[in-house]
């Protein structure tokens, strides 16, 4: 993501490819909870926090080239949980957030940066380079509960969460709208996504809800998720 910084008066805005792997190392992964308990001391009435991306990727999820160096199967698959297991708590800050949260997808999601898009109020895709797309079937990896807990709390129905989580489903444009998976996809190039996103959060933050209250409405929608 990109280093979080204020943009004008209650937005905060982060992209995610300003590290150049994509994929979520335990330094990334470390850096975004800092970040995140950064943004959350920083709340006032009517924030929201928007999250970017610039490129191909939004991201491809696990660093597994990490995860394989260990040198033997066992290791990989144990390294690869602790990745797992260390990425639970930047999912539980973004959805604890006392904020609206806004996600602009200008190119590909993959796996846990797919979940990470999820763990926003709202998410809005390009629509001709945008795609979503959940590899654990495909590479013979299970899903983490809370994987599967959240992404079935924010897919719009069960046949969309079988074609997205059991066959593997690479989708995009319009067609995840349809899913119930992306809020629009109206937008066809990086910078109308984003502007798209960041006009959606200055048009919410000034209602200025309590944050406190936003953020127990959200716990009750995705509270399953972490129990």
């Amino acid at each position: 993501m990109k280093n979080i910084h204020k943009h004008k008066e209650h937005t905060q805005k982060t992209n995610t490819n300003q590290i150049k792997q994509y994929r979520f190392s335990l330094t990334l992964i470390e850096t975004l909870i800092f970040a995140l308990s950064q943004v959350k001391s920083q709340v006032v009435h009517g924030s929201a926090l928007i999250a970017t991306a610039h490129g191909k990727f939004f991201s491809n999820g696990f660093d597994l080239a990490w995860a394989q160096s260990a040198g033997s199967s066992f290791g990989a698959v144990d390294q690869l949980h602790h990745l797992v297991a260390s990425f639970k708590p930047v999912v539980s800050a973004l959805l604890s957030l006392p904020m609206l949260t806004i996600a602009a997808l200008p190119s590909h999601a993959t796996a846990a940066r797919f979940l990470l898009a999820l763990s926003h109020d709202y998410v809005l895709m390009r629509r001709d380079r945008g795609v979503l797309y959940m590899s654990k079937i495909d590479i013979g990896l299970t899903f983490p509960d809370y994987f599967t807990a959240l992404m079935m709390s924010k897919i719009g129905s069960s046949s969309a969460g079988c074609d997205i989580l059991l066959a593997g489903r690479k989708v995009k444009g319009e067609e995840v709208v349809r899913m119930g998976i992306v809020d629009s996809t109206a937008y066809d190039s990086e910078e109308s996504v984003v502007e798209a996103v960041v006009c959606l959060g200055e048009q919410l933050v000034k209602r200025k809800w309590n944050g406190e209250v936003y953020a127990e409405i959200i716990a009750g929608l995705v509270r399953s998720s972490f129990s």
